[in-house]
């Protein structure tokens, strides 16, 4: 294989600092791992059980590259959960693989299904009756209304020729259409992951994948049990964090499967209700996995006192925590400039974060109060302009409106999950004591 840079990664002291990833990170290399690295971005090939190459690669600084893969198609058996009609397009698109579809208690009885439900158990209970039928080294699970596109297993299967890769995920994009649901989709599908490759852990740029589209270890599907069933939503983030709690897990946008957008609006207003649901029993699964917003100590003081007003005191706070990172990351040969960069980056970050948690995890309890207050109310338009930043289809306004709307809807979810399960774990932030807005680890590979 081969590797690839992250669009974050940034080198310093003739090469032999490197900085970037997800959570941030800085590792320091020997003279020997420096030169590797230069001779590997530049295209030598390289193995995945090389211990530089496997910090890089999971700290999300680089990409692997993979030409060619042992495994084929025929390693693969797909698990299609159906809950209606027999979804035909799919089953055109996967013609000539091994499909096992599993009807969960459908209306009227699928034709071919392997297996039939009497009665709705949801799809971890009609996943894990499928894979449980497979008898290849992967499984590959697509939901019903999902169609593949054409070229889209191979970049997957190719992860697998490293061993400590134990799932893939493709770009999951909602379906292309007119309506202004459907362009909305297109742009804001909480299925879709964006463009940028990376591994998947909790807490990073890609902090989980859906089983929408997903392929996996057979045998680690025994070794975690599956799915947990008692979960009517969240089932996919619970085992995806299972999994890379004991492997890695790889996002490759390279495949793209595409999803079909909700039917309706209030219909997606129920879903992401349904997502926001289930916070709260992740929460007691996982702890602060599921932490609506982590940033430091001191990006949450200087914010804190900029809603008060008090912006003399957010400034003294800003100044002195980029004087203590520039001390702490000179040590590492870093210039005093890109320290500041860094400082401020995460202090903006922060705000951001912020707003996100807000206006979305934290709605049902942060608006009100916001509401009573004309600073309060200065808040509220930040967090409901910062959706005007982001790529669109539709009209500024209603794409504003409709991001307002969804928000709203997942935060009721979460307050409704987290009184259910009696736990604040799901509404409360994770602070760490450290400069900026991620972690910054600091080590080295001899090479």
């Amino acid at each position: 294989m081969k590797l690839v840079a992250d669009a974050s990664l940034r080198r310093f002291d003739d090469g032999r600092t490197v900085a970037g990833g997800s959570p941030y990170r800085i590792l320091r290399l020997t003279a020997r791992g420096s030169e590797l690295l230069d001779e590997w971005l530049a295209g030598k090939p390289v193995t995945s059980q090389n211990p530089l190459v496997r910090r890089l690669v999971r700290s999300g600084m680089v990409h692997p590259q993979h030409e060619t893969g042992s495994l084929r198609a025929e390693d693969v058996t797909v698990v299609i959960p159906v809950r209606g009609p027999r979804p035909s397009a799919l089953l055109d698109a996967l013609a000539g693989m091994r499909v096992l579809l599993v009807d969960d208690g459908s209306p009227t009885p699928i034709p071919g299904a392997a297996v039939r439900h009497d009665t709705p158990r949801g799809p971890g209970a009609a996943r894990n009756a499928g894979w449980r039928l497979a008898d290849t080294p992967l499984v590959a699970f697509l939901d019903a209304d999902t169609v593949p596109e054409p070229g889209w297993l191979d970049p997957l299967l190719r992860h697998f020729d490293d061993p400590d890769v134990a799932a893939v995920a493709p770009r999951v994009r909602s379906r292309k259409g007119d309506s202004a649901l459907e362009r909305f989709e297109r742009t804001c599908s909480p299925l879709d992951l964006g463009e940028r490759p990376g591994p998947v852990r909790a807490g990073s740029r890609i902090s989980y994948v859906p089983t929408a589209a997903l392929l996996v270890r057979t045998e680690t599907l025994v070794e975690l049990g599956g799915f947990d069933e008692s979960l009517r939503f969240g089932e996919d983030v619970d085992l995806i964090w299972r999994l890379t709690a004991r492997h890695q897990a790889r996002y490759e946008p390279a495949a793209i499967v595409e999803h079909a957008p909700r039917p309706s609006w209030p219909a997606l207003l129920r879903q992401r209700y349904g997502y926001g649901c289930s916070a709260g029993p992740l929460g007691s699964r996982h702890g602060e996995n599921v932490a609506p917003v982590r940033l430091s100590l001191w990006s949450a003081l200087v914010w804190l006192l900029v809603i008060l007003g008090r912006h003399r005191s957010a400034l003294v706070v800003t100044g002195a925590a980029a004087v203590l990172l520039t001390r702490k990351l000179g040590a590492f040969g870093i210039p005093v400039r890109e320290s500041i960069t860094l400082a401020v980056r995460g202090n903006l970050g922060a705000a951001r974060l912020l707003a996100d948690c807000a206006g979305r995890a934290w709605a049902p309890l942060a608006i009100p109060p916001l509401l009573l207050s004309k600073r309060g109310r200065l808040v509220l338009a930040f967090v409901a302009a910062r959706h005007l930043a982001e790529p669109r289809e539709l009209d500024p306004l209603r794409h504003a409106l409709a991001r307002v709307a969804e928000d709203a809807a997942y935060g009721c979810g979460v307050l409704r999950g987290a009184l259910r399960e009696r736990s604040t774990t799901a509404l409360r932030p994770v602070l760490t004591d450290r400069g900026g807005r991620a972690s910054v680890p600091v080590g080295g590979d001899p090479a």
